[in-house]
C-alpha cells in the first residue's frame, strides 16, 4: 500500500441539531466549525441573519475562513438548497479533495405549512443527492422551542442521526432511501379561490405568455419580475409540450401576495431530484427547465405519478432575488 495514499474518505452524514436556546445553538455548531477550521477544511454555513451574526460573533477573527450564506435569499425555495450544497461540495472538495462541512437551517418558524412540506422533501433528497459523495458532513438545527412537534417528527424522519443535548444517536424513524419516489406522490390542496384555467398546447404558447405576462403586471409585478414569472411558465409548459404528452392545463390564481401558477399534464416524473441540481449533459430531459424554475421561484412543489404530474410555482412581486 502506497504509504502516501491518501485517507479514505467517510461516507455523506446527515444529521439533525435540535437545540431550544442559543447557547444550545453554539455548543451544537461552533464545534464543528472550529474544527474545519483548525484543519483546513472547507466549510459553508446557511442560515437566517440572526444565525450568521451570532456564529460570526462567536467566531471573532476565524470567521474569515467560513463561507457563510443567508437561506432567506438562496433557499427561500427549498428546491433550490441542493444546488448550492453540490455547488460547493464539488467545487472545494475539486480544490482538495479532503472532508467539506456544512450547516444548513432550511427551517424558521415563519415558514408557511407549504413551504415546511417542500423543506420536509428536500431534507429527505439530501440523502439521496449526497448518497455517492464521501467526506461531506451536514449539520441541519431545528429550533425546538419554537418548531411544531411534527416538524421536529420530520426531523427524525429526514435525518439519519440526531443530535440532542450534546449526544448524538440513530434516528430510530429514519426513513431511508428506499422509495423516495413517494415524495413525488398526493395531490396538491385545491386553491381557496376559483382560478383562471387555460387547456394549451404547442400552438397556444406564445398566447399562453401573453396571458401570463398580463396576470403579472396586474397582480404588481415590475417589468423584469413580470418577465421571470413568464420564463418560469414558459420552462414548464414548453416541458409539457415535449416530454408531458403535447398538451396541457395551465391554473393561475393570487395567494397570500403571491401569484400562484400549476401546470398539469400526462407525463410523469420518476426522478424526485429532478431539477434541484443543475444538469451535467443532455440525458437529463426537462431536468434544465425545472432547475431553472427552482431558481426563480419561491417555492416550487412537484406531485407526480402514473396519473400525470402538476408542478406549481408561487412567485412574489416583491420577492428577495438570488445571487
Amino acid at each position: 500500500m502506497d504509504a502516501m495514499a491518501a485517507p479514505e474518505l467517510a461516507p455523506f452524514r446527515h444529521e439533525a441539531l435540535l437545540y431550544s436556546d442559543d447557547d444550545e445553538y453554539r455548543a451544537g455548531t461552533v464545534p464543528l466549525v472550529r474544527n474545519a477550521i483548525e484543519r483546513a477544511e472547507p466549510v459553508m454555513v446557511v442560515a437566517g441573519p440572526d444565525k450568521l451574526d451570532l456564529l460570526r460573533a462567536e467566531l471573532g477573527d476565524d470567521a474569515r475562513a467560513v463561507l457563510f450564506a443567508d437561506m432567506r435569499v438562496i433557499g427561500v425555495n427549498p428546491g433550490a438548497i441542493i444546488s448550492e450544497w453540490r455547488e460547493f461540495v464539488d467545487h472545494r472538495a475539486a480544490a482538495g479533495g479532503g472532508p467539506v462541512w456544512g450547516i444548513g437551517e432550511p427551517v424558521w418558524p415563519s415558514r408557511s405549512p407549504a413551504e415546511l412540506a417542500e423543506c420536509h422533501r428536500h431534507e429527505c433528497l439530501l440523502n439521496a443527492a449526497f448518497a455517492h459523495t464521501p467526506g461531506f458532513t451536514l449539520l441541519c438545527p431545528y429550533d425546538v422551542a419554537a418548531l411544531p412537534p411534527e416538524v421536529i417528527q420530520c426531523a427524525h424522519e429526514s435525518h439519519p442521526v440526531v443530535v440532542a443535548n450534546g449526544e448524538g444517536r440513530a434516528s430510530e424513524r429514519y426513513l431511508g432511501l428506499d422509495g423516495l419516489e413517494h415524495l413525488l406522490h398526493g395531490p396538491l390542496p385545491e386553491p381557496a379561490v376559483q382560478p383562471e384555467e387555460l387547456s394549451f398546447d404547442s400552438s397556444g404558447l406564445p398566447a399562453l405568455r401573453v396571458v401570463v405576462l398580463d396576470r403579472a403586471r396586474t397582480a404588481g409585478f415590475g417589468e423584469e419580475a413580470a418577465l421571470d414569472v413568464v420564463l418560469a411558465v414558459n420552462e414548464l409548459t414548453s416541458n409539457t409540450v415535449t416530454y408531458g404528452g403535447g398538451e396541457g392545463v395551465l391554473r393561475m390564481w393570487e395567494e397570500d401576495g403571491a401569484v400562484v401558477v400549476e401546470v398539469q399534464d400526462r407525463g410523469r416524473i420518476g426522478d424526485p431530484l429532478v431539477g434541484r441540481q443543475l444538469p451535467g449533459g443532455s440525458g437529463d430531459p426537462g431536468g434544465f427547465g425545472l432547475w431553472m424554475v427552482n431558481q426563480l421561484a419561491e417555492l416550487v412543489q412537484v406531485r407526480s405519478s402514473e396519473m400525470g404530474t402538476a408542478i406549481r410555482l408561487h412567485m412574489r412581486p416583491g420577492r428577495v432575488r438570488r445571487a
